[in-house]
């Protein structure tokens, strides 16, 4: 049973079309949850929590992160838990939104020879696990953030992408 009520916006030209983004979000998702559930003890509410996942482009998340992070530049990823949350603790009705810039997805997905979905789907993990309280600012934690991505990436079949890699 899934504890999740993904609400999905695509909000740039160039995605895929509404129902397969849902799909893979489902199940990419799906499965991080139940990873976090299972493996890390994470506690859901008996009511799914509401997630917002917006497809949008390079210039969009552009102008997000330059208001919300003070870097006007676009990124990959960004996560906005909607409360505070400590991983393993409770969240609440609303857990938060992740957008997704599609340029940079493909333009990494192409410096990283893997695939498009392969990419969005690592980054939808990892836009996930920021919701629940999990970032890489100090290496200990990065280590922690990136071992549970590899360990849900595997669960889905995907390699490890920090393979050769320094914690980020």
């Amino acid at each position: 049973m899934t504890h999740l009520d993904i609400q999905i916006a695509v909000e740039a030209d160039g995605w895929a079309d509404e129902d397969a983004l849902e799909a893979l979000a489902s199940r990419v998702l799906g499965a991080a949850e139940t990873f976090l559930q299972t493996q890390e003890g994470q506690l859901f509410p008996a009511q799914p929590t509401e997630l917002s996942l917006v497809f949008a482009d390079d210039e969009t998340i552009r102008e997000i992160n330059s208001e919300w992070r003070g870097k006007d530049k676009p990124t990959n990823v960004l996560s906005f838990p909607a409360f505070p949350l400590t991983p393993g603790k409770m969240p609440g009705p609303m857990l938060g939104d992740i957008v997704i810039a599609r340029e940079t997805v493909e333009r990494e997905a192409v410096e990283l020879d893997k695939s498009f979905d392969d990419h969005l789907t690592h980054l939808m993990v990892h836009g996930f696990l920021h919701l629940f309280g999990y970032d890489h600012i100090e290496n200990d934690d990065a280590e922690e953030m990136e071992a549970l991505e590899t360990r849900i990436l595997a669960e889905l079949g995907l390699s490890d992408p920090y393979a050769g890699q320094d914690p980020i």
